[in-house]
């Protein structure tokens, strides 16, 4: 078979440019976008997952009635994986040269979702407010996976692990409900 548009990887080229520019570490030519833009967008990722992670924890312990233990057991596993969701994205922040940003005093503005008080802790209340957030964070992840396309596929490929667990949250909640 005979292709008209053969793939040429001018490998001594890349390894020029990227000697020039060692200090830049996984930032390359070939980085599709501005490497501080991502770093704030996963910055407010992180400030998400520990609002999430913040409130399934509450949510875990504060839960009342009769099905309590299984939905505080959901919660719980929920908040642990929120929880690597926010380090997961902390060390990308790193890998690109930035400082992941836990400072508790602007969590809850940079955060998707908000950490909710429970009026009172029936178990349909703090599932409805879990999904309710769950599905915030499932619409705000899909739109920064479409922003980051091809130009940071390894960023692109985290935010759509974290995705794939939120769904899962959400599908988990849902049956909870029974809906």
């Amino acid at each position: 078979m005979s292709h008209t548009d053969d793939f040429v990887l001018d490998v001594t080229r890349i390894r020029d440019q990227v000697r020039q520019k060692m200090d830049e570490g996984p930032i390359t030519g070939t980085f599709g976008h501005d490497p501080q833009k991502v770093i704030n967008i996963l910055n407010d990722v992180i400030a998400t997952e520990v609002v999430c992670w913040l409130r399934y924890t509450r949510h875990a312990i504060s839960a009342k009635g009769i099905d309590r233990a299984q939905v505080s057991a959901e919660f719980t596993e929920h908040a642990q994986e929120e929880l690597q969701h926010a380090l997961r994205a902390a060390e990308r922040v790193s890998q690109l040269g930035g400082e992941p940003d836990f400072d508790p005093a602007s969590l809850v503005q940079r955060s998707h979702t908000d950490y909710q008080v429970p009026a009172d802790t029936d178990l349909r209340g703090l599932l409805e407010a879990n999904l309710w957030a769950e599905r915030i964070v499932i619409s705000t992840y899909q739109e920064i996976i479409r922003w980051l396309g091809e130009g940071d596929p390894t960023t692109r490929r985290l935010m759509e692990a974290i995705l794939e667990e939120e769904e899962e949250h959400a599908d988990d909640l849902t049956d909870l409900l029974g809906v």
